[in-house]
């Protein structure tokens, strides 16, 4: 997608801060944090919404949150705790429309979210 915002990321024609960098996906750190750790970990395939995600898709997904949660663990959160979000068209947030995960951690969460 010559428009999408992690694309460019992805393939370098902006600059991302980068935390991982994979053969199927890559990480980086949220350019608006909403917590003192906010990373997005996004799969280097361009998949618009969670609902279109296929069945072949699901080692991927697997794949993400996993990373997500080396992440926490490298950075120190695995003890005190940490959230994963993914957020699915734009009732629910979702702004760029390349599927991710979200991993906030630094600070106490509040329940319900939003």
């Amino acid at each position: 997608m010559s428009d999408c915002l992690f694309c460019k990321i992805r393939d370098g024609e902006i600059p991302g801060d980068l935390v991982y960098e994979g053969d199927s996906v890559l990480a980086f750190n949220d350019i608006n944090p909403q917590a003192p750790t906010h990373v997005l970990i996004i799969p280097r395939e361009h998949i618009a919404t969670l609902n279109d995600l296929t069945p072949k898709e699901e080692p991927l997904v697997g794949e993400m949150i996993q990373r997500a949660v080396t992440i926490a663990r490298e950075q120190g959160y695995a003890e005190n705790g940490y959230r994963i979000a993914l957020n699915c068209n734009r009732d629910a947030g979702q702004s760029v429309f390349h599927i991710h995960v979200h991993l906030l951690a630094g600070r106490s969460m509040s329940w319900p979210p939003g």
